[in-house]
């Protein structure tokens, strides 16, 4: 009859474990990083962020249609980013990248949450990691879910996302 209450003490463990598991405090997400949010992302969270719900078909379609022209219009405009290395991450994965210029971050992710060009405050923004960018970096752009772009002058120099869980 022992065979009974072993079983319940194991059950009863293992359940245990795995509400343990669910209640474990994850840390924060903080990268430093070349590759920043895709234009898809960002519109996606600010979508359902303000209609509470995810975009359909026909939104979807609108949207990529407008960026799309933006993207056109611009590599148009400026023939010698149409022939950079960097072009593919501007116009085909749409994310920001170390080395793009404010004018392609703001056709991909719209207008910052906030700008600032104050060293202290771009050290809160940075964290950690502001010791490797203080010598380089002239001005910071957040955005929604942590996202940090630095500029040195007009090109995108660093990418830090810093998102508590």
């Amino acid at each position: 009859m022992l065979w009974p209450v072993t079983v319940r003490l194991l059950a009863l463990a293992c359940v245990l474990l795995a509400l343990a598991g669910c209640t474990t405090i994850r840390p924060p997400l903080e990268q430093r990083t070349t590759q920043g949010p895709t234009a898809d992302e960002l519109w996606m969270y600010k979508v359902v962020l303000t209609n509470g719900r995810e975009p359909n078909f026909d939104e979807r379609r609108h949207w990529e249609d407008a960026i799309d022209h933006q993207i056109r219009k611009y590599l148009r405009e400026h023939p010698e980013a149409a022939n950079s290395l960097e072009v593919s991450t501007f116009r085909f994965f749409r994310r920001v990248s170390v080395g793009m210029t404010k004018e392609q971050v703001m056709i991909l992710l719209g207008p910052p949450l906030a700008r600032t060009t104050d060293a202290a405050e771009m050290e809160k923004i940075a964290r950690r990691f502001w010791p490797g960018l203080k010598d380089h970096v002239k001005e910071a752009w957040a955005y929604p879910l942590g996202w940090s772009i630095y500029f040195a002058d007009n090109r995108v120099v660093d990418i830090t996302q810093y998102l508590e869980r």
